[in-house]
């Protein structure tokens, strides 16, 4: 199993290892090839190669840059596809899985199109899966048929991490007809459970920013919610990730006063959201999971920046089944916020969602399903 995670944030990482330890234990060989940031202790126990790594410059998404910062240059990108290559030869994979590409990571055509290439001229050539969130950012046209030319040409099958009884794919991807021979639902890649129940966090406002690269102005707007809540007597929770620069982290920490306190992510976050009274995030793909895992009284602000579409797309659904209450980026101050807070501390908790959490294990199954049945023609 040769499994391609650009790992290009927290989420991506976390749910990569979800699903590595998921098809480790259906006894696939898994080799991660990891071309994001390092983050330390994620992928522990897991075979990883890193190619050198490299990352978002802003929250933009425009523009790629090495580790330090730096704007990476056509031979930079000929050494990192070389090693890609070199690396899957050496291994000879019979399942080949690619995270998110062609729906994204355009920006990595320039290793993703020769790899894929290379991988269609391999003889035998291997299973190539296409690995795939809920839900997929809106693209122009031009952009939905070359998606499709490369899942028609260079893919076997597309993994949705999903449900269609919550979001259908076709709801964010237009063209699913075009493709719909090569696409599974294999249900939502949640976090097991806590095998007991823990009381930390017992009745906090919890606010998190998931990996945090965009998540500094939440952050912000919920320390200066607090003084105008009702509930500034209570324990507030601030939880900043990995990805917002410590400079920043120190500055909104020196900002918090009286029950406030701003912390980095834990790893004992699914306890502090199954205990807190009102959990304030985005709506990215782990963010709603977790939240549908926990059932906690939830308002999510969907991340919007440069025509996002995904996140907003995600809050309606979670708001049409009554999860969250949803404030837009353009809603978002201090005194709706406090508001929010406020009245969704009233309600009593949502129901329990019937959806397929056990995507990781489902992707598993299906991998070796598929393989099984491509031996057996054989």
């Amino acid at each position: 199993m040769f499994y391609v995670q650009h790992l290009l944030g927290t989420g991506h990482v976390k749910r990569a290892a979800l699903l590595a330890d998921a098809m480790i234990e259906q006894n696939l060989d898994v080799h991660i090839i990891s071309g994001g940031v390092h983050m330390p202790g994620m992928l522990r126990g897991i075979p990883t190669i890193r190619l050198p790594a490299l990352r978002a410059k802003d929250q933009s998404f425009g523009e790629l840059v090495d580790e330090s910062g730096k704007k990476i240059d056509s031979a930079w990108k000929e050494e990192r596809c070389r090693i890609l290559l070199e690396r899957y030869r050496s291994l000879e994979p019979d399942i080949v899985v690619v995270e998110s590409f062609p729906f994204g990571r355009r920006k990595l055509r320039f290793e993703l199109i020769p790899f894929l290439d290379a991988v269609h001229v391999t003889n035998p050539r291997p299973l190539v899966v296409c690995s795939v969130r809920d839900i997929v950012q809106a693209r122009a046209p031009s952009r939905v048929a070359e998606t499709v030319h490369l899942l028609c040409t260079r893919f076997d099958h597309v993994m949705v991490h999903g449900d269609p009884k919550f979001v259908r794919f076709e709801e964010s991807f237009p063209a699913v007809n075009r493709v719909a021979g090569r696409l599974r639902y294999t249900g939502y890649v949640a976090p097991p459970r806590a095998s007991h129940r823990s009381m930390i966090g017992r009745e906090e406002i919890l606010v998190s920013g998931g990996g945090g690269a965009v998540s500094a102005t939440l952050i912000e707007t919920a320390i200066e919610a607090h003084a105008i809540s009702r509930l500034n007597n209570v324990g507030w929770r601030i939880l900043a990730g990995p990805n917002i620069p410590d400079s920043v982290f120190y500055a909104l920490k020196a900002k918090a006063t009286g029950s406030i306190r701003v912390e980095r992510n834990r790893d004992d976050f699914s306890s502090l959201l199954e205990n807190c009274r009102v959990s304030v995030s985005q709506c990215g793909y782990n963010t709603m999971v977790d939240l549908i895992q926990s059932r906690a009284r939830s308002i999510v602000v969907p991340f919007e920046g440069e025509a996002e579409t995904e996140q907003p797309l995600r809050a309606a659904k979670l708001a049409k089944h009554g999860l969250a209450e949803v404030l837009t980026e353009r809603e978002l101050t201090p005194a709706a916020l406090a508001s929010a807070v406020d009245r969704c501390a009233l309600r009593s908790g949502p129901e329990a969602l019937d959806l397929d959490l056990d995507g990781a294990a489902g992707s598993a199954r299906f991998l070796l399903d598929v393989w099984k049945n491509r031996v057996d023609r054989s």
